[in-house]
């Protein structure tokens, strides 16, 4: 509970006093109101995780401060504190919405065993309400990393190793797109002394840069136009779990410095806000970008980087993995036959050398997303080398080279070659001017349709426009 608040209200000086001095040991910050009136403003700018209100008050009564603490933030839970003769007005402001009561005179174990209980079911509540908001729709895996190669074998013996941890440092899990880093990242969290608590992902591409900081730090209530109450953040919401920072390389310039405030210190402040709020989050961090390059030109903080970098799990290309390819192949054959109705048994001599030959730059992803396509298509028990519907292996190796010389992703596949883009770009001409090239081509021949062209373009519809607003576009 280290860095909750509590705001107790009495009249009783000497009893707040004590019960102040009581939570503060334990761990609480406990601030001390006279009467409602004192409380309400107190309100504003502590923003208390639990209420403790004695129900006789001078002015303003218990009961009706309850009704105003609940107008104000219906989440914060209110502790009604009452002598022996008001019980029925106790159990009355339970009715209302009081959280619990608590008898006078006070025992200070009982009332703090109620603080804790408060701010846990508070935090409950905040954390189900978003993941319902969030996650409700999101396909969990239905297994686990896959393969035999040597290469993935490392890789899952050092995340073992880092699930083992009993405090987890900060990881950075590198590869290209699609080889699964998020996959790796729940694995850890599955396996760790963490899997109890929350795992929260964040897609730092897909979420505007305005609406970023609130996302991840959370705000309070009137901090912005329709801020109409408080909210956590998901460093908040991932309490005692992990943070999962995909991409995280897209992260706005402007917001790394309280990133690396939030790692480093393990305190977030919400937008709003004026008090930081002390956090047990475990931090997993994905990209797919050379981040030690950009930090060093300046595109990436570089104490971010290294304090983000204390453990740097590389995963493999696909190209790489040998016959992992056939492994997968045939767990994606199985997931799709259930998930279709089909009856897609083997593969096919020639596609099986097709599939281990073909150097996928698209990674596992693109061979979910062939292999789920040739199962729809198929009408027999045998997947057949047309059914896959590839290019050929020398077409995709030039757009793995390409992608390899630009040190991002695959933005300009064999796809884009196909539709009349230059394999390199021509002679002086910058790279970016050449990317640049190649992505208005894509949206001109897709009449500006971008879900069209990063589909013709082979990359994500996030991604494209990430590249969009890099260029200007």
């Amino acid at each position: 509970m280290s860095g909750s608040t509590v705001l107790i209200v009495d009249d009783e000086r000497t009893l707040a006093r004590a019960i102040k001095a009581f939570l503060t040991e334990s761990g609480y910050e406990a601030e001390v109101a006279g009467d409602a009136e004192q409380a309400l403003r107190l309100l504003e700018t502590m923003r208390p995780d639990v209420v403790f209100s004695d129900v006789r008050l001078p002015g303003m009564d218990g009961i009706e401060l309850l009704r105003r603490v609940r107008e104000f933030d219906p989440a914060i839970p209110v502790i009604i504190m009452t002598a022996h003769g008001t019980i029925e007005g106790a159990v009355e402001a339970v009715k209302l919405g009081a959280f619990d009561y608590l008898k006078k005179p006070v025992d200070l174990e009982e009332l703090k065993l109620l603080a804790d209980r408060a701010r846990e079911n508070s935090q409950l509540r905040q954390e189900l309400s978003y993941y319902r908001r969030r996650d409700a729709a999101r396909e969990t895996p239905l297994a686990g990393v896959l393969g035999e190669s040597p290469v993935i074998r490392a890789v899952l013996d050092q995340a073992r190793q880092i699930a083992a941890l009993e405090e987890t440092p900060p990881v950075l899990i590198t590869g290209e797109t699609g080889t699964g880093k998020g996959l790796v990242a729940r694995t850890i969290h599955s396996a760790s002394a963490r899997s109890g608590k929350p795992f929260i992902e964040v897609n730092c591409t897909a979420i505007p840069a305005t609406l970023m900081e609130a996302e991840l730090f959370g705000h309070e209530r009137g901090a912005f136009t329709d801020a109409k109450e408080s909210r956590m953040g998901l460093f908040e919401a991932a309490e005692g779990g992990f943070l999962f920072l995909d991409e995280v390389g897209d992260v706005e310039l402007s917001l790394q410095g309280k990133l690396l405030k939030a790692v480093e210190e393990r305190t977030v402040r919400r937008v709003g806000g004026i008090r930081d709020r002390r956090i047990n989050v475990g931090i997993l961090a994905a990209t797919n970008r050379d981040l030690e390059r950009d930090a060093q030109g300046d595109r990436f903080r570089r104490d971010l980087y290294f304090r983000l970098a204390v453990i740097i799990l590389h995963l493999p290309p696909l190209r790489e993995r040998g016959s992992d390819v056939l492994l997968l192949a045939q767990h994606y054959l199985e997931r799709f036959n259930t998930k279709y109705g089909k009856q897609v048994r083997q593969l096919d001599p020639r596609a099986r050398e097709l599939l281990l030959e073909y150097p996928w730059p698209g990674n596992v992803r693109e061979l979910s997303h062939v292999i789920e396509r040739a199962v729809l298509w198929s009408r027999g028990p045998t997947l057949d080398i047309e059914h896959l519907s590839l290019g050929t292996p020398r077409s995709a190796a030039e757009a793995v080279d390409a992608s390899a010389n630009s040190g991002t992703p695959a933005a300009v596949p064999a796809s884009a070659k196909a539709a009349g883009s230059p394999a390199m770009p021509a002679p002086g001409m910058p790279l970016e001017q050449w990317e640049r090239t190649v992505i208005e081509q894509a949206l001109r021949e897709c009449d500006g349709n971008q879900t069209r062209a990063a589909q013709r373009l082979g990359i994500s519809r996030d991604t494209l426009r990430y590249r969009l607003k890099k260029y200007g576009l």
